[in-house]
């Protein structure tokens, strides 16, 4: 940490310099998932700019976009999910990004730009923050056979044992791919059968959760749960035993990337509040801290753990990578019918 505290000192002496103060009244209203930034990068942007950032937080895409779309709040920065920015940009709510003031846009390897077309045509509106997979964290000492299917997290030998993602698109995606089905399946036939799936996996789960998976296998309290790719490397240094495996019948890749909101009242702040999270050594530091893989290649450079710099977890090959979809927004209509079958599943 000791040349991110010599940036430090080099940034106030900077603003110094430059009279930048955060008394300018200058703000920048950022709306992020849980513990998903590094709060030394947040001081680091202020002391550099003397804009003030005001941060608010979300658990899931579900919760964050009704407050978008309803815009009692003007956030200037959001971090939503590769579908759900496609949702956004379908129903105009945000604005299309001036590059000019994102320079350091240089840095996000292009193949995630190529994998962000899937969401954002012509990557206008957004830009890549942290991507990852979803799959399987084992423990190794609770699981006696290889872990290379979802169908282990559908096998009765496991009843109590499996903690499940409480999501529906995550749920319905890994139902979906483990009956041969494409994960954006609009076919109601392919989503009862996943929801009959589902249904009968119901009485095995012993919880669905999304952020307390990482700390129930860490204390050993269930076998198997369904993660995302950043939390396993977290708990992987936290319990030895802890194995994840994205499944050979292929599983999610998402994106969560920066957004601008059309109500934003701060619009050239939250440019460069996104220049300055895609400036390398910030990546590698937000990288660091949440343990989520960076798409900046100026940050993977800069990693100096090999272990992690190769990790098949971290940055998977390409073997892996071709087994995995982005979700896509399916409309209003196909949206209804996914959270119809999700309750049904839990009984809502």
């Amino acid at each position: 940490m000791k040349k991110y505290l010599s940036l430090s000192a080099i940034l106030i002496v900077i603003a110094l310099l430059t009279g930048c103060s955060s008394n300018n009244g200058e703000k920048v209203y950022v709306y992020n998932w849980g513990e998903y930034i590094d709060p030394e990068t947040i001081e680091l942007f202020e002391e550099e700019t003397g804009i003030k950032v005001i941060m608010d937080e979300f658990d899931t895409n579900e919760e964050m976009y009704p407050k978008i779309q309803a815009g009692a709040i003007n956030y200037d920065v959001v971090c939503p999910s590769d579908y759900m920015i496609q949702k956004m940009i379908e129903n105009d709510l945000l604005y299309e990004l001036n590059f000019d003031n994102i320079p350091n846009i240089k840095y996000i390897d292009p193949k995630h730009l190529e994998n962000s077309e899937e969401f954002d045509p012509g990557n206008k509106y957004s830009v890549p923050y942290c991507w990852g997979t979803v799959g399987i964290l084992y423990n190794k000492t609770m699981v006696d056979e290889p872990v290379d299917s979802w169908g282990i997290i559908f096998d009765e030998k496991y009843s109590g044992e499996i903690l499940m993602m409480d999501s529906v698109r995550d749920a319905f995606g890994i139902a979906l791919k483990y009956l041969g089905y494409d994960l954006n399946s609009t076919n109601e036939a392919e989503l009862e059968e996943a929801k009959a799936l589902l249904q009968k996996q119901y009485p095995l789960v012993q919880a669905y959760v999304v952020d307390q998976v990482r700390d129930k296998m860490i204390g050993d309290e269930a076998a198997l749960g369904v993660i995302y790719s950043g939390e396993a490397i977290y708990t992987s240094r936290e319990n030895p035993n802890l194995e994840y495996v994205v499944p050979k019948e292929g599983s999610n890749v998402w994106i969560d990337s920066w957004v601008i909101p059309k109500n934003s009242k701060n619009k050239e702040n939250a440019e460069a509040f996104i220049n300055f999270m895609c400036d390398p050594e910030i990546a590698l530091m937000n990288f660091e801290y949440i343990t989520y893989s960076s798409p900046n290649l100026g940050a993977w450079e800069l990693i100096e753990d090999e272990t992690i710099k190769n990790s098949p977890v971290a940055y998977p090959p390409d073997d892996i990578l071709n087994l995995c979809t982005p979700y896509r927004y399916l409309g209003e209509k196909i949206e209804s019918l996914y959270i119809q079958k999700w309750n049904e599943v839990k009984g809502e």
